[in-house]
């Protein structure tokens, strides 16, 4: 049901004279003009998914099965690196384009491209 702008000007200030002294307080420090009571509530934190739509509690979880007897350390390190690719966080970019290197790099010398060189 949409309002007319005179109706919602009328809301407004009814909400307005309503609120306590500590809100109103609030409302003033931001501007009655500024202020929107109608303002649309914020969608809860998104479930960001990266190109295969998998969230990155998914893609953790599916690399942990395939590393058997991983530490709760280990575990921790992937989510974090998962969670820094995902977001786009530089640092972690920067890891994981190292990590990739490393691996090329091993593989070109012939050493186990997981371990680096076996004793």
């Amino acid at each position: 049901m949409a309002h007319s702008p005179e109706e919602l000007a009328e809301l407004k200030r009814a909400i307005y004279d309503k609120v306590k002294p500590r809100r109103r307080k609030f409302i003033d420090k931001i501007g009655y003009d500024n202020w929107d009571p109608f303002q649309e509530p914020m969608d809860p934190l998104d479930l960001r998914e990266d190109a295969s739509r998998r969230t990155s509690q998914q893609l953790v979880t599916e690399f942990l099965t395939t590393v058997p007897g991983a530490s709760e350390e280990f575990a921790k390190g992937a989510w974090e690196l998962c969670v820094g690719v995902m977001s786009g966080s530089e640092r972690h970019r920067g890891m994981y384009s190292f990590c990739k290197w490393y691996k090329e790099l091993l593989v070109r010398e012939g050493l186990d491209a997981e371990l680096g060189p076996t004793k």
